[in-house]
Protein backbone atom coordinates (compact mmCIF):
# COMPACT_ATOMS: atom_id res chain seq x y z
CA UNK A 1 0.00 0.00 0.00
CA UNK A 2 1.64 3.20 -1.00
CA UNK A 3 1.42 5.97 1.88
CA UNK A 4 -0.33 9.65 0.50
CA UNK A 5 2.36 12.58 -0.06
CA UNK A 6 1.22 14.25 3.72
CA UNK A 7 1.90 11.06 4.91
CA UNK A 8 5.63 11.41 3.48
CA UNK A 9 5.49 14.77 4.67
CA UNK A 10 5.49 14.22 7.47
CA UNK A 11 7.62 11.31 7.67
CA UNK A 12 11.17 12.87 9.72
CA UNK A 13 13.36 14.45 7.77
CA UNK A 14 11.38 14.89 4.82
CA UNK A 15 11.36 18.44 4.90
CA UNK A 16 14.99 19.19 5.35
CA UNK A 17 16.62 20.98 2.52
CA UNK A 18 13.15 21.83 1.34
CA UNK A 19 11.39 25.32 1.49
CA UNK A 20 8.22 26.28 4.11
CA UNK A 21 5.59 28.14 2.89
CA UNK A 22 3.17 30.07 4.99
CA UNK A 23 -0.53 29.54 4.11
CA UNK A 24 -2.25 33.09 3.66
CA UNK A 25 -4.45 32.39 6.88
CA UNK A 26 -1.48 31.79 8.83
CA UNK A 27 -2.49 33.44 12.56
CA UNK A 28 0.96 33.81 13.65
CA UNK A 29 1.79 37.39 12.28
CA UNK A 30 5.77 36.77 12.87
CA UNK A 31 5.54 34.57 9.97
CA UNK A 32 3.54 35.69 7.94
CA UNK A 33 3.50 34.93 4.14
CA UNK A 34 6.69 33.27 5.20
CA UNK A 35 9.17 31.92 3.26
CA UNK A 36 11.79 28.81 5.70
CA UNK A 37 14.24 27.28 4.39
CA UNK A 38 14.56 23.65 6.32
CA UNK A 39 17.87 22.79 8.14
CA UNK A 40 16.40 20.28 9.95
CA UNK A 41 13.52 18.02 10.41
CA UNK A 42 13.65 14.78 12.80
CA UNK A 43 11.40 13.37 15.44
CA UNK A 44 12.50 15.43 18.16
CA UNK A 45 11.17 18.41 16.23
CA UNK A 46 12.38 20.99 13.33
CA UNK A 47 14.23 23.92 12.57
CA UNK A 48 14.27 26.54 9.56
CA UNK A 49 15.36 30.04 8.79
CA UNK A 50 12.98 32.86 7.21
CA UNK A 51 14.80 33.93 4.09
CA UNK A 52 12.49 36.61 3.72
CA UNK A 53 12.30 39.31 6.23
CA UNK A 54 14.90 41.96 6.26
CA UNK A 55 15.85 42.99 9.86
CA UNK A 56 14.63 46.55 10.42
CA UNK A 57 17.05 46.84 13.76
CA UNK A 58 20.27 46.56 12.08
CA UNK A 59 22.19 46.58 9.37
CA UNK A 60 25.83 44.48 8.37
CA UNK A 61 28.54 47.19 9.68
CA UNK A 62 26.39 47.43 12.90
CA UNK A 63 27.02 44.12 13.45
CA UNK A 64 30.46 43.87 12.23
CA UNK A 65 31.13 46.85 14.65
CA UNK A 66 29.23 44.80 17.50
CA UNK A 67 31.66 41.86 16.98
CA UNK A 68 34.86 44.46 16.68
CA UNK A 69 35.10 42.89 12.64
CA UNK A 70 36.58 45.56 10.12
CA UNK A 71 34.98 45.42 7.15
CA UNK A 72 35.57 47.15 3.45
CA UNK A 73 33.21 49.50 2.24
CA UNK A 74 32.30 47.76 -0.80
CA UNK A 75 30.45 44.90 1.82
CA UNK A 76 28.87 47.77 3.56
CA UNK A 77 25.24 46.53 1.89
CA UNK A 78 25.11 43.34 2.78
CA UNK A 79 21.50 42.46 4.44
CA UNK A 80 20.30 41.02 7.65
CA UNK A 81 17.50 38.87 8.08
CA UNK A 82 15.08 37.89 10.64
CA UNK A 83 15.43 34.27 10.53
CA UNK A 84 12.88 33.81 12.90
CA UNK A 85 11.55 34.49 16.65
CA UNK A 86 13.84 31.56 18.05
CA UNK A 87 17.23 33.37 20.04
CA UNK A 88 16.58 36.53 17.94
CA UNK A 89 20.31 37.73 18.93
CA UNK A 90 22.18 34.48 17.64
CA UNK A 91 23.43 34.51 14.06
CA UNK A 92 23.73 32.11 11.32
CA UNK A 93 24.81 32.21 7.85
CA UNK A 94 22.98 30.31 5.37
CA UNK A 95 25.03 29.74 2.27
CA UNK A 96 26.01 27.72 -0.55
CA UNK A 97 27.73 24.17 0.08
CA UNK A 98 30.49 25.17 -1.78
CA UNK A 99 31.71 26.65 1.93
CA UNK A 100 31.82 24.65 4.96
CA UNK A 101 33.94 24.74 8.19
CA UNK A 102 34.15 21.74 10.71
CA UNK A 103 31.43 23.55 12.15
CA UNK A 104 28.92 23.54 9.42
CA UNK A 105 26.12 21.89 9.24
CA UNK A 106 25.27 20.24 5.57
CA UNK A 107 21.64 20.80 4.88
CA UNK A 108 21.38 19.24 1.19
CA UNK A 109 24.01 19.24 -1.99
CA UNK A 110 23.32 23.15 -2.72
CA UNK A 111 22.88 24.27 1.38
CA UNK A 112 24.81 24.70 4.59
CA UNK A 113 24.44 26.49 7.35
CA UNK A 114 27.31 28.04 9.91
CA UNK A 115 27.09 29.51 13.05
CA UNK A 116 30.92 31.51 13.93
CA UNK A 117 32.89 34.51 14.10
CA UNK A 118 34.78 33.19 11.53
CA UNK A 119 32.21 32.69 8.47
CA UNK A 120 31.41 36.73 9.08
CA UNK A 121 35.03 37.38 9.07
CA UNK A 122 34.99 35.31 6.08
CA UNK A 123 31.87 37.32 4.41
CA UNK A 124 33.85 40.51 4.93
CA UNK A 125 36.94 39.44 3.23
CA UNK A 126 35.33 38.38 0.60
CA UNK A 127 36.51 35.05 1.22
CA UNK A 128 33.47 33.18 2.19
CA UNK A 129 30.72 31.09 0.41
CA UNK A 130 29.45 32.34 -3.37
CA UNK A 131 25.77 32.49 -2.19
CA UNK A 132 24.70 33.79 1.62
CA UNK A 133 22.53 35.02 3.72
CA UNK A 134 23.00 36.47 7.65
CA UNK A 135 20.22 36.09 9.24
CA UNK A 136 19.51 36.49 13.36
CA UNK A 137 17.26 33.79 14.77
CA UNK A 138 15.67 31.07 13.82
CA UNK A 139 12.13 29.02 13.27
CA UNK A 140 11.76 25.82 15.85
CA UNK A 141 9.08 23.34 16.22
CA UNK A 142 9.28 20.60 19.13
CA UNK A 143 8.49 16.97 18.81
CA UNK A 144 5.38 16.64 16.61
CA UNK A 145 4.50 20.48 15.95
CA UNK A 146 5.30 21.33 12.72
CA UNK A 147 3.51 17.76 11.39
CA UNK A 148 0.51 19.62 13.04
CA UNK A 149 0.73 22.33 11.69
CA UNK A 150 0.99 21.14 8.38
CA UNK A 151 -2.56 18.87 9.03
CA UNK A 152 -3.61 21.84 9.89
CA UNK A 153 -2.99 23.61 6.69
CA UNK A 154 -0.48 26.25 8.33
CA UNK A 155 2.20 25.29 6.03
CA UNK A 156 3.14 24.16 2.24
CA UNK A 157 6.41 23.10 0.92
CA UNK A 158 8.27 22.84 -1.85
CA UNK A 159 11.79 21.85 -3.37
CA UNK A 160 14.85 24.71 -2.84
CA UNK A 161 16.06 26.75 -5.52
CA UNK A 162 19.30 28.55 -4.99
CA UNK A 163 18.22 31.52 -7.10
CA UNK A 164 15.18 31.74 -5.20
CA UNK A 165 16.74 31.90 -1.33
CA UNK A 166 19.43 34.21 -2.86
CA UNK A 167 19.27 36.58 -5.61
CA UNK A 168 15.50 36.93 -5.35
CA UNK A 169 13.95 40.52 -4.14
CA UNK A 170 12.66 39.12 -0.16
CA UNK A 171 8.92 40.73 -1.12
CA UNK A 172 9.39 38.22 -4.09
CA UNK A 173 10.38 34.87 -2.17
CA UNK A 174 7.32 33.73 -1.32
CA UNK A 175 5.07 34.60 -4.43
CA UNK A 176 7.44 32.79 -6.75
CA UNK A 177 7.55 29.76 -4.27
CA UNK A 178 3.84 29.57 -4.77
CA UNK A 179 4.22 29.62 -8.41
CA UNK A 180 6.41 26.60 -7.85
CA UNK A 181 3.64 24.56 -6.55
CA UNK A 182 1.38 26.05 -9.26
CA UNK A 183 -0.56 28.51 -7.28
CA UNK A 184 -1.71 32.01 -8.20
CA UNK A 185 -1.40 33.87 -4.64
CA UNK A 186 -3.55 36.75 -6.47
CA UNK A 187 -6.31 34.15 -6.11
CA UNK A 188 -5.83 33.01 -2.44
CA UNK A 189 -7.50 34.72 0.31
CA UNK A 190 -6.63 34.81 3.73
CA UNK A 191 -9.93 34.51 4.92
CA UNK A 192 -12.32 31.25 4.49
CA UNK A 193 -15.21 30.95 3.27
CA UNK A 194 -15.20 34.61 1.30
CA UNK A 195 -14.54 34.70 -2.17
Amino acid sequence: MRSSATEQTLRPGHLRGKLLLAMPNMGDPRFERAVICMCEHSEEGAMGIVINQPATHIEFPELMEQLDISIPKIHADISVFTGGPVEPNRGFVLHSADYTQDSSMVISEILAITATVEILRALAANEGPSNSLLVLGYAGWSAGQLESEILANAWLHTETDSDLVFATEPELKWPLAMAKLGIDVSMLSSVAGHA
